[in-house]
């Protein structure tokens, strides 16, 4: 009975039909859309021959989405959710289709392509806060962290076999493969909210336009547990986030081998994909907030043994870490926000979560490279895991509601 309480609890797949069909849907096009994702680097870079245009890939998807996102998330709060959710992945497959299509008859030029790319990120600043809003209407409050883990780990696959199926399809069916597979799977995304029931938001919709996004700030500004939350994926981000520096690493540890390279975020990925499938260990801990101090503490400190490593191969055990305490964390802090937060407020709550998430690391990337240059590489990352643990044990120690919250118990059985 231990064992398989520490194993990933998969009774919101079988207690829940309507969670159980969403969840296979967004699987399955989370998966597609990592596809594209590689099939849009490939497409540019045999296009321009640039990494500044391969780099601005990556800024179309994520300015639209911060820019966006919590006008959107405010929009969320006012109609509809599985309405909007339904037009904005759709919106999502449109795109997706219309890359295909410029695949089979004719390459857009490199700047087409990113604006397809930055409206379908348009889309998708409506459809991500809308979707976060679903698990709390659909599980009861004890169920809630077993259906975020499981969450996460059809996100972490979709990130482990995304982009190997990618390249897989790269090489039979071309790019225009990769963007109609893509197209597909939103077809599954589409069926798996189909069924779901109407999902109005609540007694107090948002008040429309900027009244309703400066509410929605109000509210995580005076909630000290959802802005402790926050404020801890910021610090373990900004102040942290190592991926900029493992071609760097690579070069000293590996001899640059672009063989190896790839190790370093398969290692990541690796121990979240192992925390998920244990994650019975932390999701029925009553205490999630203490979860989410101690994984995202983990994080800095498996950083800051990546940082002071001279063992390649202890290197990537300790990234392995690092993708378990992440893990770790990011279950652990959705579980806090969606308990604390009103059902009216879900959409702009879940918009400012999905900003944090995307601009966190796009800025602490950004960091590391710039510390990288002015000093070395192990100081920017021990440097930066040690300011990581240092924050989070501040917040923690001023934010008592995170240490102290209990969440909800399971209902006994009747």
């Amino acid at each position: 009975m231990g064992v398989r309480r520490a194993l990933l609890d998969v009774t919101p797949l079988r207690a829940s039909p309507p969670f159980r069909r969403l969840w296979i849907g967004q699987a399955m096009s989370g998966l597609g859309g990592q596809m594209t994702f590689v099939a849009v680097m490939f497409q540019v870079w045999e296009m321009t021959g640039s990494t500044a245009w391969t780099g601005a890939v990556g800024l179309a998807s994520a300015v639209p989405l911060v820019v966006l996102g919590l006008l959107f998330g405010s929009v969320v709060d006012r109609v509809d959710r599985r309405r909007l959710y339904l037009i904005t992945i759709g919106g999502q497959a449109a795109c997706s289709l219309l890359l295909s299509v410029q695949g089979l008859v004719g390459y857009f030029p490199p700047a087409g392509v990113l604006l397809v790319v930055a409206l379908s990120s348009c889309f998708g600043a409506g459809s991500g806060p809308a979707s976060r809003t679903f698990v709390p209407r659909l599980l009861p409050p004890h169920q809630l962290a077993a259906g975020l883990a499981l969450n996460r780990i059809a996100f972490q696959g979709a990130m482990l076999l995304g982009p190997a199926l990618g390249g897989l399809i790269l090489g039979g069916l071309g790019v225009a493969g990769c963007y109609l597979i893509d197209t597909l799977t939103f077809a599954a995304a589409i069926f798996g909210a189909w069924g779901l029931p109407r999902m109005s938001p609540g007694d107090e919709p948002a008040r429309p336009g900027l009244r309703g996004v400066l509410d929605g700030l109000a509210f995580l500004a005076g909630t000290p547990v959802i802005r402790g939350a926050l404020l801890t994926d910021l610090a373990t981000t900004v102040l942290s986030m190592p991926i900029s520096l493992f071609p760097l690493v690579n070069a000293e540890r590996f001899g640059g081998d672009p063989r190896t390279l790839g190790l370093f975020l398969t290692a990541v990925a690796v121990g979240g994909v192992a925390a998920s499938l244990l994650s019975g260990t932390f999701t029925r801990f009553p205490r999630p907030g203490l979860v989410m101090l101690g994984g995202s503490a983990t994080w800095g400190v498996a950083l800051v043994l990546f940082g002071l490593s001279s063992n390649p191969w202890a290197g990537l055990a300790a990234l392995v870490l690092a993708g378990a305490a992440d893990t770790v964390a990011v279950v652990s802090r959705s579980t806090i926000v969606q308990m604390h937060t009103p059902d009216e407020l879900l959409g702009r709550v879940g918009a400012a979560e999905q900003i944090v998430g995307r601009a966190g690391p796009d800025i602490g990337n950004v960091r590391g490279g710039l510390v990288a240059d002015a000093t070395s590489g192990v100081t920017a990352l021990a440097g930066g895991g040690l300011l990581c643990v240092g924050v989070v044990a501040l917040i923690g120690a001023t934010t008592p509601g995170l240490r102290r919250f209990v969440a909800t118990p399971p209902a006994a059985p009747v």
